[in-house]
């Protein structure tokens, strides 16, 4: 088992108390008893999404004790003003991404990863939260990471954004809410993976926060696109975006999703991108 899209920091019940434990310094027995969670259900690599408190570097340090391959870009960065900011670290311009993927290189990051879009509303179908980054500034800000050596994961949702994000070779696309045809053509050409996070949608369904009927549109949306991806010969990973609200960490419900999207083909198709996943991470 593998979960290629997790946040260690976040507890799936609320995210500035979660955050808020963490502040000081990282919580040890928070993270070991995460960890222990993972383990108990055959969790063998965990890769994170960043935060700026250390989090997730004291989980990748803690991880070998309990048998796991742990990832993390250190923080994840974002554009100021743009979505990110609660958890990451922000940037005014290139200079400063540059300034800060040198850095975080330095400081042992496994990979970068970038905010580039907004989120889904899901209460309203098609809907994005915020406009992604101009398509030109996505491209050189991947570029600008893979110059340093670095693989690249992108918090991607909408088109323009995918394929801005995979014609400049993007190594990860997590999300990708409301993709087209020519998105997921741009990221198979690319060989980039895609970790789709179904459950973020999926784990909704019943709890009365959000429009059931837009949640279940959203969901089969997202559903379809795999079964096409993964028919074009696509890249696809499990990441279940533990931590986000109503995904607590060591859930199943991920493979649970893809199997029931992919069907029969769900064990040869994943084990396809979870190998290049921990190849490139």
């Amino acid at each position: 088992m593998v979960d290629c899209h997790i946040h260690m920091i976040l507890d799936g019940v609320d995210w500035k108390t979660a955050i808020a434990r963490h502040t000081q310094q990282p919580q040890q027995a928070y993270i070991r008893e995460k960890l222990a969670s993972y383990r108990a259900k055959g969790f063998t690599y965990l890769r994170d999404g960043g935060d700026r408190w250390g989090v997730g570097r004291k989980a990748r340090e803690l991880a070998p004790e309990y048998g796991i391959t742990y990832r993390t870009p250190l923080s994840n960065l974002c554009k100021a003003g743009h979505y990110g900011s609660f958890i990451g670290e922000t940037f005014a311009h290139d200079r400063e991404f540059a300034s800060k993927v040198r850095q975080l290189r330095v400081n042992g990051a496994d990979f970068i990863k970038i905010m580039i879009s907004g989120l889904m509303d899901f209460d309203r179908y098609g809907v994005l939260t915020q406009e992604s980054l101009p398509p030109e500034e996505i491209g050189r800000l991947v570029r600008i990471a893979h110059e340093e050596g670095m693989s690249v994961m992108v918090h991607a949702n909408g088109p323009e954004a995918v394929i801005a994000a995979a014609s400049a070779g993007v190594d990860s696309v997590e999300h990708g809410a409301y993709l087209n045809g020519d998105a997921l053509h741009a990221m198979r050409e690319a060989g980039t993976v895609w970790v789709p996070t179904l459950s973020t949608i999926g784990n909704l369904r019943g709890t009365g926060r959000f429009s059931e009927p837009a949640v279940e549109k959203i969901l089969a949306s997202a559903m379809e696109n795999v079964r096409v991806f993964a028919a074009m010969g696509g890249l696809i990973a499990p990441g279940s975006d533990a931590g986000a609200w109503a995904v607590p960490h060591g859930i199943t419900s991920e493979y649970t999703l893809l199997e029931e999207t992919l069907g029969a083909d769900a064990q040869a198709v994943l084990e396809r991108g979870i190998r290049r996943i921990q190849e490139r991470f």
